[in-house]
């Protein structure tokens, strides 16, 4: 009897172990399992925010942006410290969803309304949507957009379907970015209303002009409710703008509204051109809907979780949430949105086109608060009882990926980073941008990558992520390399021998360009061809000198009248006794290997002597690094080429002329394929079919309506027509693939461009 005791009790312990033991394995079984599946990924951009504005990169100045949900998802993430990306919005998202350098893509610029189809994203492309449809991949991309303009996108507002994304709401402004701020606050000031103007779009507290502490907030459904509140920093106008509603100041509610109010009018990040595209069919939101009257940081994130929360679980998606923050117009964001910090700061009755600082922390504070409120929504993440994010990435299985797509606008770039050289140039300041990723994918997270990457890569990235193949994928020349290493391998080497960034004019009708956008600042007068609209001009604190320029938009200038480019406005500056401005340049680009950087410029410079313009092309040698809190910088004065190559040392010569060769043989390396325009590299039958899709009638059912602008534009004269077929007739038969040169590892094997 006692022997079966005690064997019943072995028994039992033979059990125990045994459970214990399989339970362990099936524990590490499912935990391999959770960590081989393919897993979601989660893309997140931030506009015009570089890496100066970071502190989780070590960056931020003296008075940084509060992010504490995107330091905390850093904090567990591998950080790349050292990654480029383009001087401007659009090429950038080009790079990263289609994985080609502006030179290969043709866009070079932020796109505008009179920018060709041939600066936009080509559905020919294999986007990124449709390299990760491979893999059974759903794609949603929420906010904005920015790599084809519906004006001249053959395919308007079904443009971002056409490049392979299955769901999208975003906006459909003429210049892709948010349009500027109505000064009447919805028809209540200006010349139909009270004569009063309200710079940052609604109506302040009483103690500024034009305030009031009461009155009536109508709402585009009809409905109306009286607020009344002395709080000078969050007055009742301002929480009837962040409600979608116009407010009529010192007054009650009345039935109807008043005649002057106008719920059509455009607002800055506030009231947008919204659409939904779900798979080429395209719903046009009013300026009524609530969804058109969101803050842009908001709404795409509203939309954005409602999405993934229908997407059944055994699909895997991709989301892109891209923020319009910290774009021009800078606005004061939500309220609810700060901490109480920056709650407790006036910035109300502030002139929201010159006192930019502390408004740009606030609209990068309210996105990080976004981006918090989307990971918790979606699951990603839970609030500790403090309210802080916790985040356990390897807990998840999807991927997050946040970058900036630039670097930062001038005016409110940060410490010790150039306020003269920022967003639009190819110094530091204007490509040097934050890139961190986390996820089920990566091994020891919460370090730091100092490897050269560029954004193009992300592209790349994708792929690996999905387990594809990417460069046996597309069959085209991509400048992605590889970036999962990175994740996988915490002492992986770096794999960019160089870095290359680069910036232009878009193709516009017959060589068009953007007309000059004189600016004048504490660091003097310059001018500019970046903004692509008069609008986008003002917006950015710049006087206009294109079509639509008068002489009341400077009354401090002789100027301005209708001129071509930034040289124009130097002679008649001149001429009339002005200022000079300071010439920025209409093309330049940078290359760089570990510690030097190569920066070449081409303008069409002033000369003082015979006060004509000159073009000119310059090159300039940099030593730089990404040491914290103060990196070495491409600054004024720190040109090592200042009295020619040949006081350089021989360290600086080596790498001077290492680089300038290589960027000389990358330009000298893209072949252009007259005739190719579905980018195959072969000028054949495919490319008179994609012709005749373009170039037919109006009475027809195309995507463009009728032979305007397109991929098959070869001319450039803003038509698709017989000019163009004969274009293709003449090289019938070409075959562009055969242009090769092994010596450049980050320009791979093909080098055509199509169009």
């Amino acid at each position: 009897m006692k022997r079966r005791t005690i064997n019943l009790g072995w028994s039992k312990w033979i059990l125990c172990v045994t459970s214990i033991l399989l339970f362990s394995l099936n524990a590490a079984f499912a935990k391999s399992a959770v960590s081989q599946k393919t897993p979601n990924i989660l893309f997140i951009i931030m506009d015009d925010v570089g890496i100066d504005q970071m502190q989780a990169f070590g960056y931020g100045g003296t008075t940084p942006a509060p992010t504490p949900n995107m330091n905390q998802v850093a904090s567990v993430s591998v950080r790349f410290r050292n990654n480029w990306s383009s001087p401007a919005c659009s090429p950038s998202r080009a790079m990263f969803f289609e994985g080609r350098f502006p030179a290969r893509s043709n866009v070079f610029n932020a796109i505008g309304p009179s920018d060709l189809a041939n600066s936009m994203v080509s559905p020919s492309n294999i986007t990124t949507p449709k390299l990760l449809k491979k893999k059974g991949y759903t794609s949603g991309l929420f906010g904005k957009f920015h790599i084809a303009v519906p004006g001249t996108d053959p395919y308007s507002d079904a443009m971002v379907s056409a490049l392979g994304w299955d769901y999208f709401f975003g906006f459909s402004d003429a210049t892709g970015d948010p349009q500027s701020i109505d000064a009447t606050a919805g028809g209540v000031g200006g010349v139909n209303g009270n004569g009063n103007t309200y710079a940052c779009g609604y109506i302040p507290g009483s103690s500024h002009t034009g305030g009031a502490d009461s009155g009536a907030c109508y709402s585009a459904n009809g409905a109306c409710a009286n607020l009344n509140s002395t709080n000078q920093l969050y007055p009742p106008g301002r929480m009837c703008m962040e409600d979608g509603g116009i407010f009529m100041p010192n007054q009650s509610c009345t039935s109807p509204s008043p005649s002057n109010i106008n719920f059509s009018l455009m607002n800055g990040h506030y009231v947008s051109p919204t659409i939904f595209d779900r798979k080429g069919v395209v719903e046009q939101l009013k300026a009524t809907d609530i969804r058109s009257r969101t803050y842009r940081s908001s709404s795409p994130v509203d939309e954005a979780i409602k999405w993934i929360k229908t997407i059944p679980n055994n699909t895997l998606w991709m989301t892109t949430v891209s923020f319009a923050a910290d774009h021009t117009p800078i606005v004061p964001p939500p309220y609810k949105l700060l901490s109480a910090d920056s709650q407790s700061v006036d910035v109300n009755g502030l002139d929201c086109s010159t006192a930019q600082a502390t408004l740009s922390n606030q609209m990068i504070e309210a996105m990080d608060s976004e981006i918090g409120r989307l990971l918790v929504s979606i699951g990603l993440a839970t609030r500790n009882s403090d309210g802080t994010l916790n985040y356990k990435p390897e807990n998840t299985n999807t991927m997050v990926i946040i970058v900036g797509d630039n670097g930062t606008l001038g005016s409110v770039v940060k410490t010790p980073f150039d306020v003269s050289r920022a967003k639009g140039t190819s110094y530091q300041t204007g490509v040097w941008v934050p890139l961190f990723v986390a996820g089920p994918l990566v091994k020891q997270p919460s370090r730091d990558v100092g490897s050269m990457t560029n954004i193009v890569d992300i592209y790349q990235l994708f792929g690996e992520i999905a387990g594809i193949n990417v460069q046996k994928s597309v069959h085209w020349p991509i400048d992605s390399v590889a970036m999962l290493p990175y994740l996988t391998n915490p002492n992986k080497a770096s794999i960019r021998t160089f870095n290359f960034t680069q910036f232009d004019q878009n193709i516009q009708t017959n060589g068009a360009i953007n007309a000059p956008c004189v600016n004048a600042s504490s660091q003097g007068s310059s001018c500019t061809t970046l903004p692509p609209t008069k609008g986008v001009c003002n917006d950015n604190g710049g006087v206009w000198w294109g079509a639509g320029a008068v002489d009341s938009d400077d009354p401090n200038n002789p100027g301005p009248v209708q001129v071509t480019n930034c040289c124009d406005v130097a002679v008649y500056n001149h001429d009339n006794g002005g200022v000079i401005p300071y010439i920025n340049s209409q093309a330049n680009m940078a290359i760089r290997n570990s510690h030097y950087k190569n920066v070449r410029t081409y303008t069409k410079s002033y000369d003082s002597t015979s006060n004509a313009c000159v073009d000119t092309q310059t090159n300039e040698l940099y030593k730089i690094d990404e040491a914290v809190p103060t990196p070495a910088l491409d600054l004024s004065g720190t040109d090592l080429l200042v009295n020619g190559v040949d006081a350089l040392n021989e360290e600086q010569r080596r790498n001077y002329n290492s680089l300038n060769n290589k960027l000389n043989s990358l330009l000298n390396n893209i072949v252009q394929c007259d005739g190719d325009g579905n980018l195959d590299g072969i000028v054949d039958k495919k490319d008179l079919d994609g012709y005749k899709r373009y170039s037919q009638t109006s009475g027809d059912t195309t995507p463009n309506g009728g032979g305007l602008s397109s991929w098959y534009d070869f001319n450039i004269d803003g038509l698709t027509d017989n000019l163009d077929y004969e274009i293709i007739i003449e090289n019938l038969g070409k075959n562009c693939r055969s242009s090769t040169n092994a010596n450049h590892p980050n320009l791979t094997t093909l080098k055509w461009v199509g169009h």
